[in-house]
């Protein structure tokens, strides 16, 4: 990862498609002393995202990307991060595949949040899956970004207990808690190793 000088932070941009729960947690975390980030730019694929609106709210720059034309579109991306001078890269609740020329060109430096206890449970209806399985747990991973999906290596994971009375919405609350406290603890152990 890269070395911090001074107080100068990485540069990272974080790319959401939904509320942003995980993008706030990581806007408030950056603006701590110990963290080794600052956000700056928030890319989505998604222009109403509600998450889109922190971009107002703590004035870091947007940008939408439909990726209908992906290759255009991350070419575009690439650009756009290339000219902010971003260093690195935080999926939160991301719903695009990036490519492998995409990842390649930020190798080792994309970090994803996924709502399970990796490799259990990639990809989507995380936690429809847990409970049809009868898991007695479930949990969060937060880790590197490779070009198979949800494959990376694990960085720090979270494990929760599934109550015999959880749903699909009540687990998804838990598991979101647990998600905003151990992003920020993956990203300080990234910048340790």
């Amino acid at each position: 990862m890269a070395i911090l000088i001074g107080s100068n932070k990485v540069r990272t941009a974080v790319f959401i498609s939904g509320s942003g729960s995980n993008l706030k947690s990581l806007i408030k975390f950056s603006k701590t002393r110990q963290s080794p980030i600052s956000v700056d730019l928030i890319i989505s694929n998604n222009p109403k995202a509600k998450g889109l609106n922190y971009a107002k709210i703590f004035k870091i720059k947007k940008k939408v990307y439909n990726f209908k034309n992906k290759s255009l579109d991350e070419s575009r991306l690439l650009s756009t991060l290339k000219r902010q001078k971003i260093d690195m890269i935080c999926l939160a609740g991301f719903m695009k595949i990036l490519t492998k020329n995409f990842i390649k060109k930020f190798k080792g430096k994309i970090l994803n949040i996924h709502p399970s206890l990796l490799p259990k449970y990639k990809g989507l209806n995380t936690h429809q899956r847990a409970l049809k399985n009868n898991e007695k747990y479930s949990g969060c991973t937060v880790h590197f970004v490779n070009s198979k999906l949800d494959s990376g290596k694990i960085i720090i994971q979270k494990k929760i207990k599934i109550s015999k009375n959880d749903t699909k919405v009540s687990l998804a609350r838990k598991i979101l808690t647990q998600e905003h406290k151990i992003y920020p603890k993956a990203i300080l152990k990234v910048f340790s190793l």
